[in-house]
Protein backbone atom coordinates (compact mmCIF):
# COMPACT_ATOMS: atom_id res chain seq x y z
CA UNK A 1 0.00 0.00 0.00
CA UNK A 2 1.48 3.41 -0.95
CA UNK A 3 2.60 5.64 1.88
CA UNK A 4 1.12 9.13 2.07
CA UNK A 5 2.11 12.21 4.04
CA UNK A 6 -0.78 13.49 6.15
CA UNK A 7 0.70 17.01 6.08
CA UNK A 8 0.05 17.19 2.31
CA UNK A 9 -3.07 18.63 0.74
CA UNK A 10 -5.76 15.95 0.24
CA UNK A 11 -5.48 15.86 -3.56
CA UNK A 12 -1.69 15.56 -3.27
CA UNK A 13 -2.06 12.66 -0.82
CA UNK A 14 -4.51 11.03 -3.19
CA UNK A 15 -2.15 11.56 -6.13
CA UNK A 16 0.66 9.90 -4.16
CA UNK A 17 -1.57 6.97 -3.23
CA UNK A 18 -2.71 6.54 -6.84
CA UNK A 19 0.66 7.37 -8.43
CA UNK A 20 1.00 4.18 -10.49
CA UNK A 21 -2.54 4.45 -11.82
CA UNK A 22 -2.07 8.14 -12.64
CA UNK A 23 1.09 7.30 -14.59
CA UNK A 24 -0.92 4.76 -16.57
CA UNK A 25 -3.69 7.32 -17.18
CA UNK A 26 -1.19 9.91 -18.38
CA UNK A 27 0.43 7.38 -20.73
CA UNK A 28 -2.98 6.46 -22.16
CA UNK A 29 -3.90 10.12 -22.58
CA UNK A 30 -0.69 10.82 -24.48
CA UNK A 31 -1.24 7.77 -26.70
CA UNK A 32 -4.87 8.60 -27.48
CA UNK A 33 -4.40 12.32 -28.10
CA UNK A 34 -2.00 11.47 -30.93
CA UNK A 35 -3.12 11.94 -34.52
CA UNK A 36 -1.39 10.50 -37.55
CA UNK A 37 -2.86 13.04 -39.96
CA UNK A 38 -3.42 16.22 -37.94
CA UNK A 39 -0.40 17.22 -35.81
CA UNK A 40 -2.25 20.26 -34.47
CA UNK A 41 -4.44 17.95 -32.39
CA UNK A 42 -1.67 16.78 -30.02
CA UNK A 43 -0.19 20.31 -30.01
CA UNK A 44 -3.41 21.91 -28.81
CA UNK A 45 -4.31 19.05 -26.46
CA UNK A 46 -0.87 18.94 -24.87
CA UNK A 47 -0.99 22.67 -24.18
CA UNK A 48 -4.00 22.16 -21.92
CA UNK A 49 -3.59 18.58 -20.68
CA UNK A 50 0.02 19.18 -19.61
CA UNK A 51 -0.57 22.65 -18.15
CA UNK A 52 -0.21 21.52 -14.56
CA UNK A 53 -3.83 20.69 -13.74
CA UNK A 54 -4.46 18.54 -10.68
CA UNK A 55 -6.19 15.72 -12.64
CA UNK A 56 -8.87 15.91 -9.95
CA UNK A 57 -11.70 14.37 -11.97
CA UNK A 58 -9.77 11.31 -13.22
CA UNK A 59 -8.38 10.89 -9.70
CA UNK A 60 -11.94 10.68 -8.40
CA UNK A 61 -12.63 7.81 -10.81
CA UNK A 62 -9.50 5.95 -9.74
CA UNK A 63 -10.24 6.61 -6.07
CA UNK A 64 -13.83 5.35 -6.35
CA UNK A 65 -12.69 2.16 -8.10
CA UNK A 66 -10.05 1.47 -5.43
CA UNK A 67 -12.49 2.25 -2.64
CA UNK A 68 -14.89 -0.36 -4.04
CA UNK A 69 -12.15 -2.99 -4.40
CA UNK A 70 -11.75 -3.01 -8.19
CA UNK A 71 -8.94 -5.26 -9.43
CA UNK A 72 -9.05 -4.75 -13.22
CA UNK A 73 -7.63 -2.15 -15.59
CA UNK A 74 -10.66 -0.42 -17.08
CA UNK A 75 -10.61 2.27 -14.39
CA UNK A 76 -7.59 3.62 -16.32
CA UNK A 77 -9.72 3.91 -19.46
CA UNK A 78 -12.48 5.64 -17.53
CA UNK A 79 -10.14 8.09 -15.82
CA UNK A 80 -8.67 9.05 -19.22
CA UNK A 81 -12.21 9.35 -20.59
CA UNK A 82 -13.15 11.78 -17.82
CA UNK A 83 -10.05 13.88 -18.45
CA UNK A 84 -10.72 14.02 -22.20
CA UNK A 85 -14.32 15.13 -21.63
CA UNK A 86 -13.10 17.77 -19.19
CA UNK A 87 -10.40 19.02 -21.56
CA UNK A 88 -12.84 19.14 -24.48
CA UNK A 89 -15.27 21.27 -22.47
CA UNK A 90 -12.46 23.64 -21.44
CA UNK A 91 -11.43 24.13 -25.07
CA UNK A 92 -15.01 24.91 -26.02
CA UNK A 93 -15.62 27.11 -22.96
CA UNK A 94 -12.63 29.31 -23.69
CA UNK A 95 -13.97 29.98 -27.17
CA UNK A 96 -17.48 30.74 -25.90
CA UNK A 97 -16.15 32.98 -23.10
CA UNK A 98 -13.48 34.55 -25.33
CA UNK A 99 -11.00 33.78 -22.54
CA UNK A 100 -7.34 34.66 -22.81
CA UNK A 101 -6.02 32.80 -19.77
CA UNK A 102 -6.46 29.29 -18.37
CA UNK A 103 -4.44 27.87 -15.44
CA UNK A 104 -2.25 30.95 -15.59
CA UNK A 105 -1.31 30.41 -19.26
CA UNK A 106 -2.64 31.75 -22.58
CA UNK A 107 -5.65 29.76 -23.79
CA UNK A 108 -5.46 27.49 -26.83
CA UNK A 109 -7.84 29.71 -28.79
CA UNK A 110 -5.50 32.64 -28.18
CA UNK A 111 -2.36 30.73 -29.19
CA UNK A 112 -3.95 29.05 -32.20
CA UNK A 113 -7.50 30.08 -33.13
CA UNK A 114 -11.13 29.38 -32.28
CA UNK A 115 -11.54 26.85 -35.09
CA UNK A 116 -8.65 24.73 -33.80
CA UNK A 117 -9.98 24.82 -30.23
CA UNK A 118 -13.49 23.77 -31.24
CA UNK A 119 -12.38 21.01 -33.60
CA UNK A 120 -9.77 19.60 -31.22
CA UNK A 121 -12.42 19.62 -28.50
CA UNK A 122 -14.67 17.61 -30.81
CA UNK A 123 -11.80 15.16 -31.43
CA UNK A 124 -11.32 14.65 -27.69
CA UNK A 125 -15.03 14.00 -27.20
CA UNK A 126 -14.78 11.32 -29.91
CA UNK A 127 -11.71 9.80 -28.26
CA UNK A 128 -13.51 9.75 -24.92
CA UNK A 129 -16.32 7.66 -26.39
CA UNK A 130 -13.83 5.21 -27.90
CA UNK A 131 -12.24 4.78 -24.47
CA UNK A 132 -15.50 4.22 -22.61
CA UNK A 133 -16.80 1.74 -25.21
CA UNK A 134 -13.68 -0.38 -24.68
CA UNK A 135 -14.89 -1.20 -21.15
CA UNK A 136 -17.77 -3.18 -22.66
CA UNK A 137 -20.16 -1.72 -20.07
CA UNK A 138 -23.41 -0.23 -21.36
CA UNK A 139 -24.04 1.22 -17.90
CA UNK A 140 -20.74 3.11 -18.00
CA UNK A 141 -21.54 4.33 -21.51
CA UNK A 142 -24.97 5.48 -20.34
CA UNK A 143 -23.54 7.42 -17.37
CA UNK A 144 -20.77 9.19 -19.27
CA UNK A 145 -22.79 9.93 -22.41
CA UNK A 146 -25.55 11.41 -20.24
CA UNK A 147 -22.97 13.49 -18.40
CA UNK A 148 -21.61 14.82 -21.70
CA UNK A 149 -25.10 15.86 -22.77
CA UNK A 150 -25.78 17.44 -19.38
CA UNK A 151 -22.57 19.44 -19.53
CA UNK A 152 -23.52 20.87 -22.93
CA UNK A 153 -27.04 21.59 -21.69
CA UNK A 154 -25.64 23.45 -18.68
CA UNK A 155 -23.41 25.58 -20.86
CA UNK A 156 -26.30 26.52 -23.17
CA UNK A 157 -28.50 27.33 -20.18
CA UNK A 158 -25.76 29.58 -18.85
CA UNK A 159 -25.72 31.47 -22.16
CA UNK A 160 -29.36 32.42 -21.76
CA UNK A 161 -29.44 32.85 -17.96
CA UNK A 162 -26.14 34.52 -17.09
CA UNK A 163 -27.07 38.03 -18.24
CA UNK A 164 -30.72 37.95 -17.22
CA UNK A 165 -31.45 39.60 -13.87
CA UNK A 166 -34.54 37.41 -13.65
CA UNK A 167 -32.29 34.38 -13.18
CA UNK A 168 -32.95 32.64 -9.87
CA UNK A 169 -30.66 30.66 -7.58
CA UNK A 170 -32.57 27.56 -8.70
CA UNK A 171 -31.57 28.20 -12.32
CA UNK A 172 -27.98 28.89 -11.19
CA UNK A 173 -27.96 25.47 -9.51
CA UNK A 174 -29.15 23.88 -12.77
CA UNK A 175 -26.29 25.59 -14.58
CA UNK A 176 -23.53 24.49 -12.22
CA UNK A 177 -24.98 21.00 -11.86
CA UNK A 178 -24.64 20.78 -15.63
CA UNK A 179 -21.37 22.52 -16.38
CA UNK A 180 -19.41 21.24 -13.35
CA UNK A 181 -21.09 18.76 -11.01
CA UNK A 182 -22.26 16.40 -13.79
CA UNK A 183 -18.70 15.34 -14.58
CA UNK A 184 -17.70 15.09 -10.91
CA UNK A 185 -20.65 12.78 -10.17
CA UNK A 186 -20.11 10.73 -13.32
CA UNK A 187 -16.42 10.38 -12.49
CA UNK A 188 -17.13 8.93 -9.05
CA UNK A 189 -20.16 6.90 -10.11
CA UNK A 190 -18.41 5.01 -12.93
CA UNK A 191 -15.58 4.08 -10.54
CA UNK A 192 -18.13 2.22 -8.44
CA UNK A 193 -19.93 0.77 -11.44
CA UNK A 194 -16.79 -0.70 -13.01
CA UNK A 195 -16.02 -2.30 -9.63
CA UNK A 196 -19.51 -3.84 -9.59
CA UNK A 197 -20.18 -2.20 -6.23
CA UNK A 198 -23.59 -2.54 -4.53
CA UNK A 199 -26.21 -0.01 -5.60
CA UNK A 200 -26.13 1.88 -2.31
CA UNK A 201 -22.39 2.45 -2.70
CA UNK A 202 -22.74 3.57 -6.33
CA UNK A 203 -25.47 6.00 -5.26
CA UNK A 204 -23.24 7.26 -2.44
CA UNK A 205 -20.41 7.89 -4.90
CA UNK A 206 -22.75 9.77 -7.24
CA UNK A 207 -24.07 11.90 -4.37
CA UNK A 208 -20.54 12.65 -3.19
CA UNK A 209 -19.39 13.75 -6.65
CA UNK A 210 -22.51 15.85 -7.18
CA UNK A 211 -22.16 17.72 -3.87
CA UNK A 212 -18.39 18.09 -4.25
CA UNK A 213 -18.80 19.51 -7.76
CA UNK A 214 -21.39 22.02 -6.60
CA UNK A 215 -19.19 23.14 -3.70
CA UNK A 216 -16.20 23.37 -6.06
CA UNK A 217 -18.04 25.63 -8.54
CA UNK A 218 -19.56 27.87 -5.86
CA UNK A 219 -16.08 28.38 -4.40
CA UNK A 220 -14.69 29.19 -7.86
CA UNK A 221 -17.46 31.75 -8.37
CA UNK A 222 -16.72 33.26 -4.97
CA UNK A 223 -12.96 33.43 -5.56
CA UNK A 224 -13.60 35.46 -8.71
CA UNK A 225 -14.45 38.34 -6.38
CA UNK A 226 -12.10 37.76 -3.47
CA UNK A 227 -9.37 35.36 -4.59
CA UNK A 228 -5.75 35.78 -5.64
CA UNK A 229 -5.34 36.02 -9.41
CA UNK A 230 -2.10 34.01 -9.33
CA UNK A 231 -3.68 31.24 -7.28
CA UNK A 232 -6.90 30.90 -9.28
CA UNK A 233 -5.18 31.10 -12.67
CA UNK A 234 -7.35 33.87 -14.07
CA UNK A 235 -7.89 37.58 -13.58
CA UNK A 236 -9.94 38.72 -10.59
CA UNK A 237 -13.39 39.85 -11.70
CA UNK A 238 -13.41 37.91 -14.99
CA UNK A 239 -16.91 36.58 -14.33
CA UNK A 240 -18.20 40.10 -13.70
CA UNK A 241 -16.55 41.41 -16.87
CA UNK A 242 -18.01 38.47 -18.82
CA UNK A 243 -21.43 39.37 -17.30
CA UNK A 244 -21.95 36.00 -15.62
CA UNK A 245 -24.62 36.04 -12.92
CA UNK A 246 -22.94 33.73 -10.44
CA UNK A 247 -24.21 33.06 -6.91
CA UNK A 248 -22.57 36.07 -5.19
CA UNK A 249 -24.12 38.42 -7.76
CA UNK A 250 -27.52 36.73 -7.58
CA UNK A 251 -27.58 37.22 -3.81
CA UNK A 252 -26.71 40.91 -4.15
CA UNK A 253 -29.19 41.51 -6.99
CA UNK A 254 -31.97 39.91 -4.93
CA UNK A 255 -31.47 42.58 -2.23
CA UNK A 256 -30.80 45.55 -4.52
CA UNK A 257 -32.64 48.83 -4.16
CA UNK A 258 -33.69 50.79 -7.25
CA UNK A 259 -30.33 52.54 -7.66
CA UNK A 260 -28.38 49.32 -7.21
CA UNK A 261 -30.62 47.46 -9.63
CA UNK A 262 -29.97 50.14 -12.23
CA UNK A 263 -26.24 49.48 -11.74
CA UNK A 264 -26.74 45.74 -12.32
CA UNK A 265 -28.92 46.37 -15.38
CA UNK A 266 -26.24 48.58 -16.90
CA UNK A 267 -23.25 46.35 -16.11
CA UNK A 268 -24.73 42.86 -16.49
CA UNK A 269 -27.77 43.05 -18.77
CA UNK A 270 -26.51 45.84 -21.04
CA UNK A 271 -22.79 45.19 -20.65
CA UNK A 272 -21.88 48.86 -20.31
CA UNK A 273 -19.03 48.68 -17.84
CA UNK A 274 -16.49 51.28 -16.73
CA UNK A 275 -13.11 50.82 -15.08
CA UNK A 276 -14.49 51.37 -11.56
CA UNK A 277 -17.50 49.09 -11.85
CA UNK A 278 -15.78 46.01 -10.43
CA UNK A 279 -14.97 47.94 -7.24
CA UNK A 280 -18.60 49.05 -7.02
CA UNK A 281 -19.82 45.49 -7.55
CA UNK A 282 -17.53 44.19 -4.81
CA UNK A 283 -18.76 46.91 -2.44
CA UNK A 284 -22.38 45.92 -3.09
CA UNK A 285 -21.54 42.26 -2.50
CA UNK A 286 -20.04 43.17 0.86
CA UNK A 287 -22.96 45.46 1.74
CA UNK A 288 -25.48 42.66 1.30
CA UNK A 289 -23.28 39.89 2.84
CA UNK A 290 -23.40 38.11 -0.51
CA UNK A 291 -19.83 36.81 -0.19
CA UNK A 292 -20.42 35.50 3.33
CA UNK A 293 -23.71 33.84 2.33
CA UNK A 294 -22.09 32.28 -0.75
CA UNK A 295 -19.26 30.88 1.39
CA UNK A 296 -21.86 29.40 3.74
CA UNK A 297 -23.63 27.71 0.82
CA UNK A 298 -20.33 26.19 -0.35
CA UNK A 299 -19.64 24.82 3.13
CA UNK A 300 -23.12 23.29 3.28
CA UNK A 301 -22.49 21.41 0.03
CA UNK A 302 -19.07 20.25 1.23
CA UNK A 303 -20.74 18.89 4.37
CA UNK A 304 -23.28 17.05 2.17
CA UNK A 305 -20.42 15.52 0.20
CA UNK A 306 -18.80 14.21 3.38
CA UNK A 307 -22.10 12.85 4.70
CA UNK A 308 -22.66 11.00 1.40
CA UNK A 309 -19.63 8.81 2.06
CA UNK A 310 -21.29 7.03 5.00
CA UNK A 311 -22.37 3.83 3.13
CA UNK A 312 -18.87 3.27 1.73
CA UNK A 313 -16.36 0.90 3.37
CA UNK A 314 -13.61 2.12 5.69
CA UNK A 315 -10.52 2.88 3.59
CA UNK A 316 -7.66 5.38 3.40
CA UNK A 317 -9.22 6.64 0.16
CA UNK A 318 -12.52 7.33 1.95
CA UNK A 319 -10.67 9.52 4.46
CA UNK A 320 -8.94 11.38 1.63
CA UNK A 321 -12.27 12.01 -0.12
CA UNK A 322 -13.67 13.42 3.11
CA UNK A 323 -10.62 15.64 3.56
CA UNK A 324 -10.92 16.75 -0.07
CA UNK A 325 -14.42 18.09 0.59
CA UNK A 326 -13.02 20.11 3.49
CA UNK A 327 -10.13 21.37 1.37
CA UNK A 328 -12.41 22.64 -1.42
CA UNK A 329 -13.98 25.13 0.99
CA UNK A 330 -10.78 25.87 2.90
CA UNK A 331 -9.73 27.85 -0.18
CA UNK A 332 -12.17 30.60 0.83
CA UNK A 333 -10.89 31.02 4.40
Amino acid sequence: MPQTDNSQKPHDRMAAYLADDLDAVNALIRARMASEHAPRIPEVTAHLVEAGGKRLRPMLTLAAAHLCGYQGQFHINLAATVEFIHTATLLHDDVVDESGQRRGRPTANLLWDNKSSVLVGDYLFSRSFQLMVETGSLRVLDILSNASATIAEGEVLQLTASQDLGTTEEIYMQVIRGKTAALFSAATEVGGVIADAPDDQVTALFDYGDALGIAFQIVDDLLDFQGDAGAIGKNLGDDFRERKLTLPLLKAVAQADAEERAFWVRTIEKGKQTEDDLDTAQALLRKHNALVDTASAARDWAAKAKASLAPLPAHDIKDMLSDLADYVVERIN
